[in-house]
């Protein structure tokens, strides 16, 4: 029972996995239908009647899945997780890849805070703005930035019109800026 209850568990989070697995593609076929051949010889198993047959083909299924994990083929990552990444590549035009397809639509990432590490002006007046987390942003309109760019101010980054971004620091008046990394 203990095995089975194992392998139930090992299963759940391969199935949970393998959402966040299919491959990238340029193809009209949307990415988060697509299952990958380790998630299909997985679901195989569960149409053997046989139990010993039907735990061992588990047990190679599990074995191939932890090998192409180990090996760095598949990335098991939990919502959690899924959520956070979306939120580190919060900008970054990532339109053809649908890594998060499968993620709940009533959890968006449309606005992110975080602290400055550094801030510079161009010959042209404009801003550029490095984050916390290494993100690296450009001000792309001539709007004045009202606050004292410092390290440690703190930032909020949301969502605008028409695929732009707008940039508080301190809670000043936002300007227009683009992820450049």
């Amino acid at each position: 029972m203990r095995k089975k209850a194992r392998l139930l568990t090992v299963s759940g989070l391969i199935l949970a996995a393998a959402a966040f697995a299919a491959p990238l593609t340029g193809h009209a076929q949307d990415a988060a239908t697509v299952r990958p051949a380790l998630l299909e010889d997985l679901l195989a198993c569960r149409s053997i009647t046989a139990t010993d047959a039907r735990l061992a083909c588990f047990d190679v299924a599990a074995a191939a899945f932890d090998t192409a994990e180990q090996q760095g083929e598949v990335t098991v990552i939990d919502r959690v997780q899924a959520r956070e990444t979306r939120a580190r590549l919060f900008g970054l035009d990532l339109a053809t890849a649908n890594l998060f397809g499968r993620l709940r639509q009533d959890d968006p990432v449309d606005a992110i805070e975080t602290t400055l590490t550094s801030g510079r002006q161009d010959g042209r007046g404009q801003w550029t703005f490095v984050l916390a987390d290494g993100a690296i942003w450009r001000q792309i309109d001539m709007e004045r930035v009202t606050a004292r760019v410092a390290p440690g101010a703190a930032v909020r980054i949301r969502q605008g019109a028409v695929g732009s971004y707008l940039l508080s620091v301190g809670g000043a008046r936002s300007v227009r800026v683009r992820r450049e990394r």
